[in-house]
């Protein structure tokens, strides 16, 4: 069960069935998180994508603190219709798309642009590399847009391109890459 830390919908619990392959972000990963988002964002005014969204919870964050313009993206047919159960019964359908497709097929079809990308995959995974590589090459991230990559502490991604800054919350890591020095 996870809960909307912040916004609108503050407190509001989430539970989530049992039989879903997610492992959602912590109440404890997702404040320290969207207390570094806030210095950067204003939640009204950005668009985001939300990759290997699994129960939608850091959607649900966004929706709650302001964001109008979301994409869920998950593979699992069921992790889809919850985000899509969920996102109607709070309000946000009208807000959070929900698009069931394979990350880095649905990457290399994309075509728009957002300000934040948050992408939550398996600690297991190893494809960082190219996903990076992919959001870069469709232009996919915002010049001044972030792409947080959630993962376990253990992971360093800190030598992949675009690399800006790693924070660790207990057994969780968000790695942050952006575009901005580049344009500098």
């Amino acid at each position: 069960m996870t809960r909307i830390i912040s916004g609108k919908f503050r407190g509001k619990l989430i539970k989530a069935p049992l039989n879903l392959p997610v492992r959602p972000t912590t109440d404890f990963a997702k404040e320290g998180l969207f207390n570094i988002l806030n210095n950067h964002f204003y939640f009204e005014e950005i668009t985001v994508l939300d990759l290997f969204a699994g129960t939608g919870n850091l959607s649900y964050e966004l929706a709650s603190r302001g964001c109008e313009q979301i994409t869920a993206v998950d593979q699992n047919p069921k992790c889809c219709s919850f985000i899509e159960r969920t996102a109607q019964s709070i309000g946000f359908a009208d807000i959070l798309q929900v698009q069931r497709a394979e990350v880095l097929d649905f990457v290399k079809r994309d075509y728009r642009t957002y300000d934040l990308i948050l992408a939550d995959p398996p600690y297991d995974y190893t494809q960082y590399e190219e996903l990076i590589e992919q959001i870069i090459f469709k232009k996919l991230l915002a010049e001044d847009g972030f792409l947080v990559l959630e993962h376990d502490r253990e992971t360093d991604l800190s030598h992949l391109e675009h690399f800006y800054e790693v924070r660790n919350y207990g057994k969780v890591a968000f790695s942050f890459f952006s575009l901005a020095e580049e344009s500098e």
